[in-house]
C-alpha cells in the first residue's frame, strides 16, 4: 500500500539501446525466465517481418488506426522510427498492469524511453549497451535484412543513441545474454519508489561499456 492507502504501484522499467543491441532478445529472455513480469506490446504501421505474428511481437494496425490511439490519447509514447514507420506503447495495458500490483517491462528506442520518462517519472530507466561499437556493427551486419544505404544510416542513428547513455538511470552491457537477462530481472526486485541506480553501479557499467 502506498503512504494514502492506495494500493501501491509496481515497478516499471524501460528498456532502451541502439539498434541491434539485442533489446528484443533479451526481453525474450526474461519473459521465459520470469512470466510473471508482463511486457508490452507495441503498436506498429510497418509491416510484419517473416515470422512476426500480430499481438505477440507486435499489433501491426493501419495508418488511420495508429492517427486514432493518438488523437484519443491512447499512446503512452509513440514515434517515427528510422524515418519511416511509427511505433507506439498502447497506453491502457500499462497503467491496468501497475494499478493491480504487476512488474511491466517496456521494450523502446530512445525516443519512447524519454517520452515514458516524462509521463511516468517514477519508471527505472535502464540502458542495454553493446560490448563495442564494432560489436554493435558486427551484430547489425550479420541480421542481413537492411540494405547498405539502411545499414549505413542505422549506424548513425547508434553513435547518437550511445551518446544518450547518460539519461538513464542504470547501463547493462550485452555482452552475454543470460547475464544481461539476470540483471534486467534484478532490477525488479530492489526499491521500488523513484531509486536511480547507486553511482557505483552505473558508473561502473559505463566505465566498462567505454572500456571496450
Amino acid at each position: 500500500m502506498s503512504a494514502d492507502g492506495s494500493p501501491a504501484r509496481s515497478r516499471l522499467v524501460v528498456l532502451a539501446g541502439p539498434t541491434a543491441v539485442g533489446k528484443g532478445t533479451v526481453a525474450a529472455c526474461v519473459r521465459r525466465e520470469r512470466p510473471d513480469i508482463w511486457i508490452s506490446v507495441s503498436a506498429t504501421t510497418r509491416p510484419p517481418r517473416p515470422g512476426e505474428q500480430d499481438g505477440m511481437h507486435y499489433h501491426f494496425v493501419s495508418e488511420a488506426e495508429f492517427d486514432r490511439l493518438v488523437e484519443t490519447d491512447g499512446l503512452l509514447e509513440w514515434a517515427v522510427v528510422h524515418g519511416r514507420h511509427r511505433y507506439g506503447t498502447p497506453r491502457e495495458p500499462v497503467e491496468q498492469r501497475l494499478s493491480a500490483g504487476k512488474p511491466a517491462l517496456l521494450e523502446l528506442d530512445l525516443q519512447g524511453a524519454r517520452q515514458v520518462r516524462e509521463a511516468m517519472p517514477e519508471a527505472l530507466m535502464c540502458f542495454l549497451a553493446p560490448p563495442s561499437f564494432e560489436e554493435l556493427e558486427r551484430r547489425l551486419l550479420g541480421r542481413g535484412t537492411e540494405g547498405p544505404e539502411e545499414r549505413e544510416r542505422r549506424l548513425r542513428t547508434a553513435h547518437e543513441e550511445l551518446a544518450a547513455e547518460s539519461e538513464f538511470d542504470v547501463t547493462i552491457v550485452n555482452t552475454d545474454v543470460p547475464a544481461a537477462c539476470r540483471e534486467l530481472i534484478g532490477l525488479f526486485e530492489g526499491p521500488r519508489q523513484n531509486d536511480a541506480a547507486s553511482p557505483d553501479q552505473t558508473s561502473s557499467a559505463i566505465h566498462h561499456s567505454e572500456a571496450q
